[in-house]
């Protein structure tokens, strides 16, 4: 995959840096990134699929929910630097309710005295196609990002866009790139994918951490996007971490599952990559061969699974299997209606003559699952509670027992082109 220097494009690249990789991911990056040098754009990606439940239940506490409400806080306190410099925002952290950030964006922008246009991404909800799912979103590409940038938007929230995307819309809005330029969108997908995950590009997540600089918190990448669709990966100056071949080729193959990368735009034939260290912090993507786009489009499927709880017992000092054994009998017989799962774990048995308490202990866990909150939740936790001056000696939990929570499942599903209706608005 390494091969030496190929030239550059003629003409002058788009620099756009990362500041998220996940709803969670550090708050200041946004700031760090618009402080640290010259930047023509910064994205941001919020969303996985477990994100997509959190915002599903969120949602249904309060309608008005449903996107990442971090970026939000991130942009009261960036946004007016943006805008004076001329660097233009592009997120998916509107989750399941684009419009909604889009106008709580609009709000911030006037409380702080600004003009700016603020758009969003919408036609991604798929739901009616799985009626039994809490959320259901098709992965769109970077056609909505593009056409929202080409009228003048300084900030693009979206939905469930793939992680590319939010590089491949500024490039393709810069460059006027057609569908067909195949080998450009490749270039710029791959990009993409390798600085989506923030600071892993840098360094983040790396086996080779040890050699590592580490002084400083690892920064976030930033991808040069050339007009041939080649690009270099770099970070800015004075930041923790390296831009290696390595650390690239890692992040390059996160998340691939084969040869062929898949994406709305286009398909990325991974074997045509090439990398090439460019100097210090500095590895240049060139090479990379696309073709037609798949017809079908992967849709992110969130079902509500029912409801679950689970309580630890702390055994300490002899006869712990005996011990274990006790309080399971105890506990099930008081479990009237059982759950549907039962589940009990036992961690590695403590080693004989241990010199603390802690070394003579090991954790014994109960998980349980049911569609009932009823049956997981105060039955449960009551059972383990009044056990607690009638078991085995030494009887403790490490935490009180909770009452239950709704848990998710996820799976894959697939939509036709012609189901998904893109749209863009205007906050």
């Amino acid at each position: 995959m390494v091969e030496q220097r190929a030239p550059a494009s003629a003409a002058k690249p788009i620099r756009v840096a990362n500041c998220s990789g996940f709803y969670g991911d550090r708050l200041s990056a946004m700031r760090e990134m618009l402080d640290g040098g010259s930047l023509d754009y910064v994205t941001g990606d919020y969303l996985a699929e477990l994100t997509m439940l959190i915002l599903g239940r969120d949602r249904l506490k309060d309608p008005a929910l449903g996107y990442a409400r971090t970026f939000l806080t991130q942009l009261e306190d960036c946004l007016v630097d943006a805008l004076e410099r001329r660097v233009r925002i592009v997120s998916n952290a509107g989750g399941l309710n684009p419009m909604g950030l889009a106008a709580r964006i609009a709000e911030v922008a006037r409380r702080l005295g600004l003009s700016a246009r603020i758009a969003y991404v919408t036609g991604d909800d798929v739901v009616a196609h799985f009626p039994d799912a809490l959320t259901a979103n098709a992965y769109l590409g970077a056609a909505g990002i593009a056409s929202a940038l080409g009228q003048g938007a300084d900030v693009v929230v979206t939905g469930r866009v793939t992680d590319a995307s939010l590089l491949v819309g500024p490039a393709v809005a810069t460059y006027g790139w057609q569908a067909s330029q195949y080998d450009a969108l490749a270039g710029a997908v791959v990009a993409g994918h390798v600085i989506e995950c923030g600071a892993q590009a840098c360094g983040g997540n790396f086996s080779g951490f040890a050699d590592l600089p580490r002084s400083r918190p690892i920064g976030f990448p930033i991808a040069e996007v050339a007009e041939d669709g080649s690009s270099v990966i770099t970070k800015h100056e004075g930041t923790g971490g390296a831009v290696t071949v390595d650390t690239v080729t890692a992040q390059l193959l996160y998340e691939i599952q084969g040869p062929t990368y898949l994406n709305p735009d286009v398909a990325v034939d991974l074997t045509s990559v090439r990398l090439t260290q460019d100097g210090p912090d500095r590895v240049r993507i060139h090479g990379v061969r696309g073709s037609e786009p798949p017809q079908r489009l992967k849709v992110s499927v969130n079902r509500l699974g029912g409801h679950r709880n689970s309580v630890e017992f702390v055994l300490t000092g002899l006869d712990v299997a005996r011990k274990a054994a006790w309080v399971r009998e105890q506990l099930e017989a008081l479990l009237d209606p059982r759950p549907a799962l039962v589940e009990w774990t036992l961690d590695r048995l403590p080693g004989p003559d241990a010199e603390t308490e802690e070394a003579a202990s090991c954790r014994l866990r109960l998980t349980v699952q049911d569609p009932s909150a009823e049956v997981v939740g105060r039955q449960v936790s009551s059972a383990a509670v009044e056990l607690a001056l009638a078991s085995y000696p030494g009887l403790s939990l490490t935490a009180p027992p909770g009452r239950g929570a709704p848990f998710g499942v996820y799976e894959a599903g697939w939509v036709d082109r012609a189901d998904v209706g893109e749209e863009v608005g205007f906050g």
